[in-house]
């Protein structure tokens, strides 16, 4: 695939995370039903109703490339080596925000192309904050109908500003942002934390190994065509279509010169 092509496939799926957004709220609105999967995490009909319309849409677009996604996946079958071209979906990332009623859940596509995250889609419903992007410098956000490019300015100069998945982080990721001299760490949930570095709102996201690859990958994507990096504990940069598409450690990077 070349820029032209990723570029019109980003593109013309926008409309549809706008519907499937509108399709989220209204659930919640009328009602959330909740099921538990063998894993003891919650489903919603909202998560599977999303996953529907973004797993039909994208299948219309790419009819020849797999999808992976979260609702669908069976992480029994050994993930197929062959396939270094594929979507990941995660049809609504933080579910129990999404049943809280908060407002940091997220909709996420991306496409990997050569094991790599091509494009990037994320959608946050309930803040009217959509971010895409289809390659390096090619990352932008459309709030209020409003489309802006992302390049990782930073916003707050005061602060360098890590975020945290909760309040009991662990002591690797602590020393981590000791060594990058965070001095704010706010909770975040959801992908949306990849899109607040790429806006610049914050400055780094670091997890221990944690979750799967349909949790980050749109993030990932929207970040590193803003100008940011992600990479593992090492610094390495690191591949998808991993067994069991589960994650690495990683460090997520605004910049490499956080006070800047």
């Amino acid at each position: 695939m070349n820029n032209l092509n990723l570029k019109n496939t980003a593109e013309d799926l926008i409309d549809t995370f706008l519907k499937a957004g509108e399709v989220a709220k209204e659930i919640s609105k009328s009602g959330i039903k909740i099921t538990i999967k063998p894993d003891n995490s919650p489903v919603t009909n909202g998560d599977l109703a999303v996953d529907e319309i973004l797993r039909v849409k994208i299948k219309t677009i790419t009819p020849d490339i797999p999808i992976i996604s979260e609702e669908t996946v069976n992480l029994n079958i050994e993930v197929n080596k062959q396939n270094k071209n594929f979507w990941l979906i995660d049809p609504i990332d933080g579910t129990r925000d999404y049943i809280n009623k908060k407002d940091e859940y997220t909709l996420n596509a991306a496409l990997i192309i050569n094991l790599m995250p091509a494009i990037g889609i994320v959608y946050a419903p309930a803040k009217d904050r959509l971010f895409f992007s289809y390659g390096k410098n090619l990352a932008y956000e459309i709030k209020n109908g409003k489309k802006s490019i992302l390049n990782c300015k930073k916003v707050n100069k005061k602060d360098v500003i890590g975020l945290e998945n909760s309040r009991t982080t662990p002591n690797e990721v602590l020393d981590i942002y000791d060594k990058f001299k965070v001095t704010k760490k706010v909770k975040m949930s959801s992908s949306l934390k990849f899109c607040t570095l790429a806006s610049g709102e914050a400055d780094i996201y670091a997890a221990n190994a944690r979750a799967f690859e349909w949790d980050i990958a749109a993030g990932h994507a929207v970040l590193e065509h803003a100008g940011g990096s992600v990479k593992n504990h090492e610094g390495e940069i690191f591949f998808y279509g991993k067994d069991k598409y589960k994650n690495l450690p990683l460090i997520a990077l605004r910049s490499n010169y956080l006070d800047k």
